[in-house]
């Protein structure tokens, strides 16, 4: 035994031993990694101290993001590593108390230690620094959200009152002076590097830009409207992907363009630093006006109402259209005017006027706005005495009024940081709304095309893995839906963005529920929904092929008939179905021992809420199992009969005369009294019962009704045909006759050939068929009562009736 043992021991030395190397090396790459990032998080940390404006915090957030982000991969990528060490350590097993080891076993086992403590440190310090990240992340947006708390609070001079202008009027010389050296440094700049080379490059950016304005856009417009026309697919996707594809154009180019000036003028040396800085938000300012320009325009859409996708009129698109570029246009000169005066050093009582002028031209567009939608819909209306009713319209118009009233009088009392960011945050809010609504619609006409089951997609589906049209078109509703969630979350991010909430909050958000919630002992996360979902889908096909399989393939070839082959394939399906079902849960997380528990506690509810279901349930299984009824069968239920069509686990669909389909619940078929009337022998009888007088030729009615049923090929010989005579009452011989046909279903069809047959041979033999003549009289009768009966019976006569 200690041979064979030592040798094991050796040959895992000699297979670890490079391994644990290995080990080594990657452990000591993320140590000096996570030895950078600890560096990197302490420098954040001694420079938000610093940190006064956004531009500055929120680069010290995207560092620390990266800090975080090198955490987490050092925990992802040192996980695995310790799960196989720990692997190692449990295939050497424990030591065993009073035994020697060989050398290389001891050794294993220390280097196994030190690889487990090293592993197990790296990814304690990792999470350390993880958690550390996190925690100047929200540090950096508390001090974000303090400082916008302490702006939105700051009240300055009245616009109205002396102090401001006054202010204004005194440090005009000192403004006046700042803006002259700064205008002065910019020329002198451009005065000592301008010559005939920086023209030259000057001008190639000035007429790249103007090439890219009008001739490149109005070609892309027109690629965009004819591939749309002739070669986009039809529906609601068409108007969409064009109207995105205007404002694609619609912002690049336009920005693309100032890009291409302003670089020119970098290249040629001609921008003095501060000057630069006004030319990059020059740029940054013309891709956002271009891109609001772009919008409103391919929204309203005023050339082309019927590719509108906004529902809304030719006279509402007309009105509407000066404003979306009277908000490009404020929107570009107020911030460009802000960072001038950021960057000429105005002094405090200028820049508040500035920010009061910005805050009361925004106010005024805004309530430009309310006061047009206005009064279209006054003009919409066909009764102005009754106007329509929206009420969600109406709070949206009377929110808006009343900030916008806000932001005016906080304008007007001093607050001007207030008003102005209120008066920003509206039109930024316009702005998300309209990109959204675009998005959407996108989106969904997008989802609905590529999944649909009238194109490409949806017809190899349903050929190549058997998803209905209707499944198919579903997962396109379902893929819209998810996605449209999505963009709402962004939108809703980039709305709270001014307020220090915006879309990394939102990222920030999506990465918590990607890690997963816990519910109980189960967590539950975006990848563990989508293997799961994944394996159902899987599962489901591998099931729907094997009862193609059955029967198409299978079940034919066997020796049951057509009932017995509809239970396998039934019994197949739910039995598939369930173990998709757990093969799925069991992908999510959520095993055999847990299920217990959950259908433990379900039991209750089925017990009293869901006991008919449950019966009709097991009832089903029944019938499949020992087929009292079975697909074909004509059975009676009541006073209904019919053929069994189908047979699910709740119910069976039975097909009456009339050729409506009778629902019974299973439940009715096992507790109470049907006739199968094909159970046991699938032939049916016919009876035929009346009487002739006892004067006939008895034999010849006889022999008249043997040829009758012998003529008709549908009545079998075996049984045989039985002719009997019931009884002898009144005169008249009671006969009563029985033959059989292959099947129930032909009884009512022969019985009636037969009836006319005999009723036209009896008629032709003059015997009279089942009638008899019956003589009323009145007995007793007062003589008044009797001499009117007598009277009406001579006007009369005789009265026969026919019983």
């Amino acid at each position: 035994m200690i041979v064979p043992r030592y040798f094991a021991a050796l040959l895992l030395l000699v297979s670890a031993v490079p391994a644990v190397a290995q080990d080594e090396a990657k452990v000591a790459s993320v140590a000096a990694g996570l030895t950078r990032a600890s560096a990197e998080l302490q420098a954040v940390d001694d420079a938000a101290v610093e940190a006064r404006d956004d531009a500055a915090r929120q680069a010290l957030r995207t560092r620390a993001e990266a800090v975080q982000a090198t955490a987490a991969e050092a925990v992802r990528v040192l996980t695995p590593e310790m799960a196989l060490v720990q692997a190692r350590v449990t295939e050497l097993g424990a030591a065993t108390p009073g035994v020697v080891e060989a050398p290389e076993i001891r050794q294993q086992r220390r280097l196994l230690a030190q690889s487990q403590s090293a592993i197990d440190s790296a990814i304690k310090r990792a999470r350390l620094i993880g958690v550390e990240a996190k925690q100047q992340i929200d540090d950096i947006g508390a001090a974000e959200a303090e400082e916008l708390g302490q702006q939105l609070s700051e009240r300055s001079a009245s616009p109205l009152s002396p102090t401001l202008w006054t202010a204004i009027v005194d440090h005009l010389p000192r403004d006046t002076a700042r803006l002259n050296r700064f205008a002065a440094t910019g020329a002198r700049q451009f005065v000592q590097r301008f010559d005939m080379q920086a023209a030259m490059i000057a001008l190639t950016g000035l007429l790249a830009a103007l090439v890219l304005l009008v001739p490149v856009r109005g070609a892309l417009h027109r690629l965009g409207r004819g591939y749309a026309t002739d070669h986009a697919p039809g529906g609601r996707i068409r108007r969409s992907a064009y109207a995105l594809w205007l404002v694609v154009i619609g912002t690049m180019l336009p920005g693309f363009a100032a890009l291409a000036f302003v670089q020119s003028l970098r290249w040629s040396a001609l921008l003095s630093p501060a000057f630069d800085q006004i030319a990059a938000r020059f740029v940054g300012l013309s891709f956002f006006a271009a891109f609001l320009s772009a919008l409103g325009g391919a929204l309203l859409l005023r050339a082309q109402p019927s590719w509108r996708l906004l529902p809304i009129g030719d006279s509402a698109a007309q009105t509407l259209r000066p404003f979306t570029w009277a908000a490009a246009g404020l929107v570009f000169f107020g911030q460009l005017l802000i960072t001038a005066n950021a960057l000429v050093g105005a002094s405090a009582a200028a820049s508040t006027a500035a920010n009061a002028l910005i805050a009361l031209l925004h106010l005024a567009l805004i309530a430009g706005v309310l006061v047009a939608l206005g009064r279209l819909r006054a003009a919409a209306q066909p009764d102005p005495e009754k106007p329509a009713r929206n009420s969600l319209l109406a709070i949206v118009a009377l929110v808006v009024w009343l900030a916008v009233l806000v932001a005016f009088v906080a304008t007007l009392t001093g607050y001007v940081n207030f008003a102005l960011k209120t008066a920003q945050w509206m039109v930024w809010g316009a702005i998300v709304g309209a990109t959204l609504y675009l998005m959407m619609t996108f989106t969904d006409d997008a989802c609905r095309a590529a999944l649909s089951s009238s194109n490409r997609i949806g017809r190899s589906a349903n050929s190549g893995f058997g998803v209905g049209n209707r499944t198919v078109d579903q997962i396109g509703v379902l893929l819209s839906a998810v996605l449209r969630l999505m963009l709402i979350m962004l939108a809703f991010g980039a709305v709270m963005a001014p307020f220090g909430a915006g879309v990394t909050s939102v990222f920030e958000l999506f990465g918590t529920l990607a890690g997963g919630i816990t519910v109980g002992e189960i967590t539950i996360s975006p990848g563990a929904v989508l293997r799961s979902i994944a394996v159902l889908f899987v599962a489901l096909a591998i099931m729907r092929g094997l009862q193609h399989w059955l029967v198409n393939s299978y079940l034919p070839t066997t020796a049951m008939d057509a009932g017995a082959q509809n239970s396998v394939t039934m019994v197949a399906r739910y039995a598939g179905i369930i173990a998709a079902v757990l093969w799925a849960l069991a992908a999510l997380g959520i095993g055999m021992e847990k299920l217990a528990v959950v259908l433990g506690a379900l039991s209750v509810g089925i017990g009293f809420g869901l006991q008919a279901i449950t019966q009709n349930f097991v009832s089903g299984l029944i019938l499949l199992a020992e087929r009292p009824v079975k697909i074909g069968d004509w059975v009676r239920i009541g006073n209904q009969e019919g053929d069994v069509k189908r047979i699910n686990v709740r119910s069976t669909e039975i097909q009456v005369a009339d050729r409506s389909t009778l629902i019974v619940p299973n439940s009715e078929l096992i507790t109470k009294t049907i006739q199968n009337m094909t159970l046991a022998a699938p032939i049916g009888r016919i009876q035929l019962q009346f009487s002739v007088p006892i004067e006939s030729d008895l034999d010849a009615v006889r022999t008249m009704l043997f040829t009758a049923f012998a003529d008709q090929s549908e009545v079998l010989d075996d049984p045989e045909v039985k002719v009997f005579i019931d009884s002898v009452d009144g005169g008249r011989a009671k006969l009563n006759c029985f033959a059989y046909v292959a099947s129930p279903r032909d009884a009512y069809p022969v019985r009636s050939a037969l009836l006319f047959t005999l009723l036209r041979q009896l008629r032709e033999a003059g015997i009279d068929l089942g009638a008899t003549t019956t003589r009323m009289e009145l007995i007793g009768t007062p003589p008044a009562v009797g001499a009117a009966a007598g009277a009406a019976g001579i006007m009369a006569g005789p009265t026969d009736a026919t019983r």
